[in-house]
């Protein structure tokens, strides 16, 4: 079994349904996937934050379904852990939205198995996930590859927390998310949930740049995260080009590998519009 976790709201739908398409296309495994997504409204906050829809719930297990009559989609709101742990607090206003704080109630949650593998909405996968799921975390808390610019720019395992093994077990026998909800609760940090999970971590896993590479794509590449990324031509600037924005692929990262990918994508969302 293996179990993965997304968070986020309506907004960011096309990118779990995306990454989850390509975990199962890209998987040589017979055996059943759980999907879990940590969803909620705070529409009090903005108008568009919120939580997935039941259309949406309902397209998403339809997908993974196809692959595997096992495989299985199981949504939680986690909007009262949110206003009881993080409303008001000094990260509410995260560098990308408040919903990259929730995965830090993983340990609060009773449905969370032991092993989960914790993925960004803007990522895919092009080889098989057991690549990644099947390492050992055993007395670690948590495995991460580096953050592409972090590693230049603040310590050379600075990680990205876009892609999270974690071993629940050892978390929650170290108290790493109460210690990482302690941070977001008291100190504004540069990188919010990221920042609080590096400083709760008392005993993490580094893995090669290929789980969680946010520039380039090799062969090699086990994850493509599709995050914010420097462009040096025709003049330096930053673009933020996500996988579901599949023109923007072709066209700028000449991206073909996940052709197959998209095929299954655009006919799942065109039967959702016909119905």
């Amino acid at each position: 079994m293996v179990n993965v976790l997304f968070c986020g709201n309506a907004g960011v739908f096309d990118g779990m349904l995306t990454c989850a398409l390509s975990i199962l296309r890209r998987t040589a495994s017979e055996e059943p996937f759980r999907f879990f997504v940590f969803t909620m409204d705070l529409t009090d906050l903005k108008d568009n934050y919120v939580p997935l829809s039941a259309a949406q719930t309902e397209t998403l297990k339809k997908a993974v379904r196809s692959f595997h009559p096992e495989n299985s989609v199981t949504v939680i709101d986690v909007g009262d852990l949110y206003r009881k742990h993080f409303s008001g607090c000094p990260n509410e206003g995260a560098y990308c939205s408040p919903y990259t704080l929730i995965r830090l109630f993983a340990d609060l949650v009773p449905e969370i198995p032991e092993k989960l593998l914790y993925l960004d909405a803007d990522i895919l996968f092009n080889r098989d996930v057991h690549l990644l799921y099947d390492i050992d975390v055993s007395g670690f808390e948590f495995a991460a590859a580096p953050d592409h610019y972090g590693k230049y720019l603040i310590h050379p395992h600075y990680i990205n927390a876009g892609v999270l093994l974690f071993n629940m077990k050892k978390a929650r026998e170290t108290g790493l998310f109460e210690k990482a909800r302690g941070w977001i609760k008291k100190k504004k940090l540069v990188f919010a949930d990221q920042s609080a999970l590096i400083r709760a971590a008392s005993k993490r896993k580094v893995l090669p740049q290929r789980f969680n590479d946010q520039k380039f794509l090799h062969k090699h590449t086990v994850v493509r995260h599709f995050s914010k990324r420097l462009f040096w031509f025709p003049y330096p600037h930053t673009e933020n080009i996500k996988q579901w924005q599949i023109d923007k692929v072709h066209r700028i990262f000449r991206y073909r590998q996940f052709d197959d990918i998209y095929e299954t994508y655009q006919t799942i969302k065109s039967e959702c519009e016909v119905h």
